[in-house]
């Protein structure tokens, strides 16, 4: 091997890091319209967009059973449920006034704290961890599924029950309105 394949590092990247770093400019651009739309429904769409776009960096990561349960979890489950909940509770399908309480400013300052706290949290964490990316990989299925079943059971079960009493809330505001209007 010569003396430039040798010192291949952060300045001369290759097309998986290129790709990375693209997906996830457009999976941040995709979270930003998310977050600042005034229409509802759209910002349930491009909470699609940004989704899909974290399931394509876990492909890159080549973690492919992390980024199907990303797809059929979120995408497939979380946002159906959102849209349906905005569906059941007649939620305005254009540009919403209600949508805006006025505290941009606010909450762009507890965004920036909250990522500031955890690009130090991260960086702290992981600041002497290197991975062997020549190595074997690490994140097989048989690996991740033990992880999730032994240590990650109660909050799955924690969200799935989330998601029905958003869902039986959504159905309950649903029913007062058609009462109130009888």
């Amino acid at each position: 091997m010569t003396l430039a394949a040798q010192s291949a590092g952060f300045l001369s990247p290759t097309g998986v890091e290129i790709a990375f770093v693209l997906v996830g400019l457009v999976t941040l651009g995709a979270a930003l319209v998310t977050v600042t739309t005034r229409q509802l429904v759209h910002a349930a769409l491009w909470l699609v967009v940004a989704l899909g776009g974290l399931a394509v960096e876990y492909l890159l990561l080549t973690a492919e059973f992390i980024a199907w349960v990303q797809v059929l979890i979120y995408v497939g489950s979380v946002v159906v449920l959102l849209l349906f909940g905005l569906m059941l509770t007649k939620a305005p399908i254009g540009r919403s006034p209600d949508a805006d309480s006025g505290n941009r400013p606010v909450a762009l300052a507890v965004a920036l704290a909250a990522a500031a706290a955890l690009v130090w949290v991260v960086v702290d964490a992981f600041r002497t961890t290197w991975i062997d990316l020549d190595g074997p990989a690490r994140g097989s299925t048989a690996v991740t599924g033990e992880i999730l079943f032994q240590h990650w059971v109660l909050p799955f079960e924690a969200l799935s029950v989330l998601l029905l009493a958003a869902l039986v809330g959504a159905i309950v505001l649903s029913r007062k309105k058609k009462e109130d209007e009888s």
